[in-house]
């Protein structure tokens, strides 16, 4: 799976993603730390990449633009997890939402569940 890593998330947490065998980069290794989310959002779409960010300015630009990609995993996590920690919570769970992922969806990782919203956004959710 290809990831791009926002820049509110540690770039341990892309290592650590290609780690796992995926295609993960970080908006810093990429010189875009500074870059806007609409522009991170249409480079994540144009490279097929799953944005991973803490940030729910991407929902609104879901909402908006009422598109099928890029996908977007935002790690909503109320206790402070370290980029290990991070890392090993997405890729336990990745198997179980990859599918989701692939054709398009939001998902919400919360320390006890996961939410996840198919798109176009206006679609059922559901908690697992």
């Amino acid at each position: 799976m290809k990831f791009l890593v926002d820049h509110n998330r540690s770039p341990r947490l892309a290592e650590s993603l290609r780690a796992a065998g995926h295609d993960a980069v970080h908006t810093g290794e990429l010189g875009l730390e500074r870059a806007s989310d609409t522009d991170l959002f249409d480079l994540a779409a144009a490279e097929g990449r799953v944005i991973v960010s803490g940030d729910t300015d991407f929902s609104a630009i879901l909402a908006s633009r009422r598109v099928a990609s890029p996908s977007v995993i935002l790690m909503r996590l109320r206790r402070h997890r370290r980029e290990a920690e991070q890392a090993a919570l997405l890729l336990a769970n990745l198997d179980a939402i990859e599918a989701e992922l692939a054709a398009g969806a939001i998902v919400v990782l919360l320390d006890d569940r996961i939410r996840l919203r198919r798109l176009p956004l206006g679609d059922q959710e559901s908690d697992r």
